[in-house]
């Protein structure tokens, strides 16, 4: 619930493009800021100590404090009167997100065998895909329904604005939720090794090949589906003339369904994996993942039917999905549970720093830099896959090797 909550406040803005142009008068290379840089800054930034919490500290308490912060940062994102409130504001959400997840893949691996760990982050990872297909639906029916009035202390507000409150607010709500969670025992504790960062940079640099590649494939999976992801719904409105209204039901309900079932077959396909012996089952799965996506997000940009292009989201939706619940688990498996949180820390300052903080900026780069014509966003969408697909492939391959002779050789 929590996470769901995270990706429907960080992802309410890929609906709002339009009108956030319109109303504060910026370009597609701000607005990509806004999405990705100003979120990924302090999410990055204080994900390390964060994370030097999260292995020594009460975890629920953490992940409760980082709602409340991103809740009301969301709302705030909702009075901004110009691109420096509302960077500011976006700036804030990634500050309150940057405690969740750590903690999190923490909590889960204690609460699980080994064996059923890849299907219960796949189901936690749901939470990605029903939060960015909610906030498409949701933004979209506010959008349409709701002319700009004036409320009481806080002035004009327009419809995008009050996506924002509506959406931010109640989640609040949910942080007095998680401290009611038990806190389970740690568990898989390496002998000798506290929980310090000089620690922590030992044993990553003693297995440097296995987590740099692991981290580096896993982020620019990320920017291949980060970056498109970003831009579809905009893609939809400028060049085919869906509405608002249209793009939010039609997109957020194709996007919403396709993660679901690729992250949830991603885990039942990595535990079937293992079982048959396959050690590097986890990392396997990110091949697979590129295999279905980046052919699929390459042609998305390419075709002249918003109904293709939307046919084509759900299978490169899907494909990226398969993966991440199994790579969560990969870090965890390979890492003692005193490094668990700064190593997940690390991990998702790689992948955000690329996925979203560069990625719906490379798609806005191309769009005003290289075509120099807003209608031209779905070539930059395909050139962005072209760029990142293969090379998150290449990645993987190189990543599988590594990874079985540092899961040979654990000493915990």
């Amino acid at each position: 619930m929590a996470y769901t909550f995270s990706y429907l406040d960080r992802q309410s803005l890929t609906l709002l493009v339009g009108p956030i142009k319109a109303s504060l008068d910026i370009s597609d290379t701000h607005l990509s800021l806004l999405h990705g840089f100003a979120f990924a800054i302090f999410y990055s930034i204080l994900g390390l100590p964060i994370g030097r919490l999260v292995d020594s500290r009460k975890r629920t308490r953490i992940v409760a404090i980082g709602i409340v912060v991103w809740s009301v940062m969301t709302a705030a994102c909702g009075l901004a009167r110009n691109f420096t409130h509302l960077f500011l504001a976006r700036v804030g959400v990634g500050a309150g997100e940057a405690a969740l997840s750590p903690a999190a893949y923490s909590l889960i691996s204690d609460s699980f065998p080994a064996r059923r760990l890849p299907l219960a982050l796949s189901i936690y990872n749901c939470a990605i895909y029903l939060g960015a297909g909610l906030a498409t639906i949701i933004g979209g029916a506010i959008i349409s329904a709701m002319p700009a009035t004036t409320v009481p202390v806080i002035g004009h507000l327009e419809p995008w604005q009050a996506v924002f409150i509506v959406i931010g607010l109640p989640g609040v709500l949910v942080a007095a939720l998680v401290l009611t969670l038990r806190e389970p025992r740690r568990t898989r504790v390496k002998a000798g090794a506290v929980n310090g960062f000089a620690d922590t940079r030992r044993y990553f640099f003693a297995h440097l090949r296995t987590y740099g590649l692991l981290m580096l494939a896993a982020s620019m999976l990320t920017l291949v589906w980060n970056a498109p992801l970003a831009w579809y719904p905009t893609y939809l409105m400028r060049v085919f003339g869906w509405t608002t209204a249209e793009v939010g039901s039609r997109f957020g309900t194709v996007i919403l369904i396709s993660g679901v079932c690729g992250v949830l077959s991603g885990g039942v396909l990595a535990g079937w994996l293992r079982g048959k012996g396959v050690a590097d089952a986890y990392i396997l799965l990110g091949l697979i993942a590129c295999a279905l996506a980046v052919p699929a997000g390459l042609v998305s940009g390419l075709v002249g039917s918003a109904w293709v292009v939307l046919a084509l989201v759900f299978v490169f939706q899907f494909g990226c999905a398969i993966p991440f619940g199994g790579l969560a688990a990969a870090l965890q498996e390979i890492t003692p549970n005193q490094m668990r949180g700064q190593m997940t820390a690390l991990y998702l300052l790689l992948a955000n720093l690329f996925g979203i903080g560069l990625g719906p900026t490379v798609v806005a780069a191309f769009t005003d830099h290289v075509f120099g014509n807003e209608m031209a966003i779905g070539h930059s969408i395909t050139a962005t896959v072209a760029l990142a697909g293969p090379f998150a492939a290449l990645l993987f391959w190189l990543c599988r090797r590594p990874y079985r002779h540092t899961l040979a050789n654990l000493e915990f």
